[in-house]
């Protein structure tokens, strides 16, 4: 190579110090860029020649990399910072790096030749430098804004976390649980790219072109990676979420297990729909300029980190031991997995996608089985309660409030447990839990083997099915426990009492009441008549025939010791229903009403026309008093008693 080819040593020196006008300096770039591309394709051609020597080195080779040197100088003293350049100077310095990688790339294949590989050398140098200042600014951009965006994270969440808890101050608990305001969730819209504002993902998106073009992608990736990482594992942090393995959360107690089943359930919906979106976002706002590949796979790496917390917390859940108290929270797992992995799966793609269904969907069948089978061991409790003690006063039996409370929540999740139920229903044994396996003290009942038979053979989903099962054999339960009752009377009023509660439960949700359906209401309401009709009979019809004017009367002369024997006895009668019945419990209020009201339709009226009728046959005075003891008013008092639940003696005379 001949030196007059080369410029002088001091032209960059010189062109650098030049005062030259904005728009001189930006044509001299372009020529010089043009340049340089001209003896990039000289190269690449010559490469492909019989030529034995390589083309000379023009002489803007030199200035090129001299000016590249200064500018690298200029950002590594400090005196001009990356974050505040223009935007046109930023791309200005990536377009360089760019070139300068491809001209190194091209003046590599002549390394053996001793003048150009003393310019590889130096090209080289200075675009490690180039290349270690865009890692250092890369970095530094990344920590920078996270930094303040974590910060300002921060204290958003402890703001509302304070607002909810004085909101509520007597219950901070409830505060804690309630969905709005949600303390886990992020800023709204403008958390578009986490706190990194449009001019910086800009400058990001440039470093990373030029950091990727000068083939230090590795160093790149793994420098978003690790700084993204750490923003996640921070957000973890500020949202309280603590990670239990299997065996530690087999050994915890359910109630604070629940707490923590709360915040995760807030926790995988924000991530879902707010954080791995603004994540994906990011990644690919970053690294627009290049292959998808790289931003697929950084995110899928991120993503596969919180996935990973979080569907263990779920896996480690779903482990533990099985119980109706669990069916609840078991569920709300499920459904945030089936509203939000669809979500997520938007986000990844290839292996990633192929990773997050089969794990998403291996929970969900293991939680789907864990919640069939928890509704059919409702059914085996219900067949195990033979508890041989009475409700005092024939009230509401605590199984019947159990298991109408449970049903109704239940019913809450009609079109998850319909899901469920479509996927796990086993098929149906003739000695399944809903069949044939009665109580040995029970009776045959044709009644309730037509009902069963009715739900079991008609039409309806498979959760629907498993619901009426389910009342079947509660009310076959109800009907032995009936049976502890020496009363007849008061048996009665035990299932009317259970019966009207269920009834009452059904018709009062929705769900349940379109689940069960018109049919079985009419039925139950019918059943609850005929225990009304049957308790009036047994209680009332002894008492109704004191007062038949049948067997009064010899000749049309009434038969005093006859009258004073019916007045005695229904006294008496009376007295012990009054005692006893007080004592008695009917807890709805239109319930009692009904009985009182329709035990006084009857007994009154025949009270009064039989005093009436028969009262001036007594010597007015003390015979009056002794075998008149009551008028129609105290009657009508006395069984407005009835059912209270107390044993308040009988109204005074009037």
């Amino acid at each position: 190579m001949e030196d007059q080819d080369l410029p002088p040593p001091d032209a960059a020196e010189e062109t650098t110090q030049v005062d030259e006008e904005p728009t001189s300096i930006a044509s001299r770039d372009d020529r010089l860029s043009q340049e340089i591309d001209r003896f990039i394709s000289v190269l690449d051609a010559d490469d492909q020649s019989d030529s034995s020597s390589p083309p000379e080195i023009v002489g803007a080779v030199q200035i090129f990399s001299d000016l590249l040197d200064f500018r690298v100088v200029e950002y590594e003293s400090g005196s001009k910072q990356w974050t505040q350049l223009e935007e046109d100077e930023c791309s200005s310095f990536v377009d360089t790096v760019n070139r300068t990688a491809k001209l190194l790339k091209s003046l590599s294949r002549f390394h053996s030749v001793e003048y150009y590989a003393a310019l590889i050398n130096r090209v080289s140098g200075i675009q490690q430098r180039a290349m270690s200042f865009m890692e250092v600014e890369f970095k530094s951009i990344l920590d920078d804004y996270q930094t303040s965006y974590d910060r300002d994270h921060t204290n958003e969440i402890e703001e509302a976390k304070t607002k909810q808890l004085s909101s509520s101050p007597s219950n901070v608990q409830d505060a804690s649980e309630t969905d709005s305001p949600d303390q886990s969730e992020s800023p709204p819209e403008k958390d578009e790219f986490l706190g990194y504002s449009d001019e910086m993902i800009s400058k990001l998106n440039k470093l990373s072109k030029g950091l990727i073009a000068g083939g230090h992608e590795t160093e790149c990736t793994e420098l978003y990676f690790f700084v993204r990482r750490n923003a996640m594992e921070q957000n973890l942090k500020l949202l309280q979420f603590e990670k239990f393995s299997i065996d530690e959360m087999q050994k915890m107690q359910w109630d604070p297990v629940e707490k923590e089943i709360s915040e995760w359930l807030k926790m995988f919906k924000n991530f879902a729909t707010s954080l791995l979106p603004s994540e994906r976002r990011l990644v690919d706002a970053v690294f627009s300029e290049n292959n998808t590949e790289i931003s697929d796979n950084l995110f899928g790496n991120l993503a596969r980190i919180v996935l990973f917390y979080l569907l263990t917390f779920a896996e480690a859940v779903m482990m533990t031991k099985r119980s109706a108290e669990k069916l609840f929270k078991f569920l709300d797992i499920y459904e945030t997995l089936r509203e939000s992995i669809p979500e997520l799966e938007k986000l990844l793609s290839g292996d990633w996608l192929f990773q997050l269904k089969t794990a998403a969907s291996l929970i969900s069948n293991m939680l789907g089985e864990a919640i069939f089978n928890i509704l059919g061991d409702l059914e085996n409790s219900i067949q195990a309660d033979t508890g041989k003690t009475q409700v005092p006063g024939g009230g509401v039996h605590p199984l019947t409030c159990y298991t109408m409370t449970y049903l109704k929540h239940a019913c809450e999740y009609r079109d998850t447990l319909e899901q469920v139920f479509r996927e796990h229903k086993k098929i149906d044994r003739p000695d399944s839990a809903t069949g044939s396996d009665h109580d040995p003290d029970s009776d045959h009942d044709p009644g309730s083997q037509d009902q069963n038979f009715c739900f079991q053979a008609g039409p309806g989903s498979a959760f629907q099915l498993q619901l009426a099962k389910v009342m079947d054999l509660l009310d076959a339960n109800l009907e032995v426990k009936s049976r502890l009752y020496k009363d007849p009377s008061l048996s009665l009023i035990f299932l009317m009492n259970n019966g009207r509660f269920i009834l009452q439960q059904t018709k009062g949700t929705g769900e349940m009441r379109s689940l069960m359906g018109d049919p079985w209401v009419r039925k139950r309401s019918s059943d609850l008549r005929s225990y009304h009709t049957n308790y009036k009979r047994e209680t009332w019809t002894k008492l109704l025939q004191c007062l038949s004017h049948e067997g009064l009367s010899v000749n049309g002369k009434v038969m005093k010791p006859v009258l004073k024997e019916r007045f005695k006895s229904f006294n008496a009668m009376f007295d012990e229903i009054h005692r006893t019945q007080t004592t008695w419990v009917v807890s709805d209020d239109q319930l009692q009403s009904e009985l009182r009201v329709s035990i006084s339709a009857i007994v009154i009226p025949a009270y009064r026309s039989f005093m009436g009728r028969f009262s001036q046959v007594f010597t007015p005075g003390r015979q009056t008093e002794k075998y008149i003891k009551y008028q129609p008013e105290d009657i009508e008092t006395c069984i407005e008693e009835l059912f209270d639940g107390s044993a308040n003696q009988p109204g005074k005379k009037r």
